[in-house]
This record gives C-alpha cells, sequence and structure tokens, in this order.
C-alpha cells in the first residue's frame, strides 16, 4: 500500500511536510483499531477514577501515553516507511517495539486504569468461567521464568535470521507479523520482569530469578549484536536491493544496526535491573512499617 499525501498550497508547505509525515505509511486497519481503543479505554478509565475518588496521578498516565505513542510512531508513521529501507532504523523500530515502549505501558501500571474503562458488559463476559481459563492458562504459560525468555530472544535471532529477514521485509503480511510479534511478547516479557509482585498474584516470579532472567536475555543480544555489527560482509542485501533511504554505504548501515542489537538493548537488561530493585526496596519499607504498625498497636494494647 502506498503512503498517504495530502497536496496543499505552496504557502503551507511546511505543514503538510509535517502532517506527511505523521500520517499512515502503510495504513493498517489492525493498528488503527488496537491504538484508538487502547487510547479510548484508557481515557475512559481515567474519568472513571477520577469520578468514583480515586484519580491516577499525572505521571503515570504520561509514561503510558509515552509508550503508546513511541509504539504507534514506529509502525503507522513515516518513520515506518524508512525502517524498510534502513536496517539501522529497524533495529531501532524493535528496540522500541519489543524494549521501550512496552517497558513504558508496565511501567505505567495501566491495568487499574483500562479495567475501570472496560463496559461492565465486556468485564462480566472476561470474567466468565469459559473465557477466564484459558486466558489464564495462556498467561501463564506466557509468563512461565524459563519460556519467556526464550521467546524473547528467539524472536529477536529468528527475525534477524538472513533469509527470514528477507523474506519478511519483501511481504507486507510477514512484515506485520515480525513487527506485532515484537510488541506482544515484549509486553509479555517485560510485565514479567517490571510489574510488582503485588500486581501480578500467585504466579509472580520471584525479583531475585527475574534478575538472573534480564542477565540471561542480555547475553544472547550482546552476541547477535556484536556479531552483525563486526561482521565483514552484508548480511542484509534487502536494504541495498530495495534502495537505501539515506546515503551510506550498506556496511555502515549493518554496524549502525548492530550496534543498536548490542548495546542498547543489553542497557535494558541493567534499567530493568535497578526497577526490580527499587520494588525490593519499597517491599521492604512497606513491611517495616506494617512491622511498626503492629509493635505499636500490641505496645497500646498491653496493659498499664
Amino acid at each position: 500500500m502506498r503512503r498517504v499525501t495530502v497536496p496543499s498550497p505552496a504557502h503551507r508547505g511546511f505543514a503538510v511536510r509535517i502532517l506527511s509525515y505523521l500520517l499512515p505509511w502503510q495504513f493498517s486497519p489492525l493498528a488503527c483499531v488496537v491504538f484508538t481503543l487502547t487510547l479510548v479505554l484508557y481515557l475512559r478509565g481515567l474519568a472513571v477514577l477520577r469520578r468514583d475518588g480515586a484519580p491516577v496521578g499525572p505521571w503515570r498516565p504520561l509514561v503510558f501515553f509515552l509508550g503508546l505513542a513511541l509504539n504507534y510512531v514506529v509502525m503507522q508513521t513515516y518513520f515506518d516507511y524508512v525502517a524498510q529501507h534502513m536496517f539501522w532504523v529497524h533495529r531501532l523500530q524493535h528496540l522500541i517495539l519489543h524494549h521501550v515502549g512496552p517497558a513504558l505501558l508496565v511501567l505505567s501500571a495501566p491495568v487499574s486504569v483500562l479495567r475501570a474503562g472496560l463496559p461492565r458488559p465486556v468485564w462480566r463476559a472476561l470474567r466468565a468461567r469459559w473465557v477466564r481459563r484459558p486466558i489464564g492458562l495462556l498467561w501463564r504459560l506466557l509468563q512461565h521464568e524459563l519460556l519467556a525468555p526464550v521467546l524473547f530472544v528467539g524472536l529477536i535471532y529468528f527475525w534477524l535470521i538472513p533469509p527470514v529477514h528477507f523474506l519478511a521485509m519483501l511481504s507486507q503480511r510477514l512484515y506485520l507479523l515480525m513487527n506485532w510479534s515484537m510488541l506482544v511478547d515484549g509486553i509479555f516479557f517485560w510485565w514479567m520482569i517490571l510489574a510488582p509482585i503485588e500486581a501480578q498474584g500467585a504466579a509472580a516470579v520471584p525479583y531475585g530469578r527475574r534478575v538472573i532472567v534480564l542477565t540471561a536475555v542480555a547475553l544472547p543480544q550482546i552476541v547477535l549484536g556484536a556479531y552483525i555489527a563486526l561482521c565483514s560482509r552484508p548480511l542484509y542485501s534487502i536494504y541495498e536491493v530495495c534502495g537505501l533511504a539515506w546515503h551510506i554505504t550498506p556496511m555502515l548501515d549493518q554496524q549502525l544496526g548492530g550496534l543498536l542489537t548490542w548495546i542498547p538493548g543489553a542497557m535494558m537488561s541493567a534499567v530493568g535491573v535497578l526497577v526490580i530493585l527499587h520494588h525490593v526496596l519499597q517491599a521492604d519499607r512497606r513491611a517495616l512499617a506494617e512491622t511498626r504498625a503492629k509493635a505499636a498497636d500490641a505496645s497500646a494494647g498491653a496493659p498499664a
């Protein structure tokens, strides 16, 4: 599908150029529905919580909107066109879809807001046993501490196998499947890693094991990124065949893409460890406060 363009008089050329960069390059009905529905549900949830006297502070919505906007930009604007013609921009696209965007969405703790935004009939239908049980089983499977990191790293490796990548960049269906698989898997993985234990229920992975998982997924990304960046021959000829969007050599394009796979991807594991440490400190503070409260109650109830 071709990029949407908007003709306009010359005196409004700058505004039209900016608009053309923001419009979908290849319009995806699925992306339109998913992003619009998510935004509407979140805004409705904010209104419901505010009406019920439980407003959400400014930072959580800001982080949520930032994560949602980043995912939209790399999938549905001119950025998507450049990502199909520059390997390093493609790697930046997947860094956002698989790492940064999902992590921001999880850190915004959106579950309570999205739940409040659901119409009651929909919420009752989702709570039905025949719906809840299979979804719960699938959720626990994808959140398993052994399977989740394998899927997380496996998808990165799979879509970067040169013949597979060549086909994915030529086929619109495979290209969409590649991008959506990265986004969905990223949300599942970072939820398991970054969400507090109390928000995950009985299936939550302990914080110590999360650190091990982050270390386990960082090492293969470093190896893959280093191999791509330091390889002496071109691995992804599809970008040269279709034409590079900017005037750089194919090898420089590949080296930059390798560095984006190598360094920022591994750094996200370090960021994840910091978030986990924050959760641990918060849990310790709550436990200490509860202990002090119980001690105060005990001393107040003791006979003089």
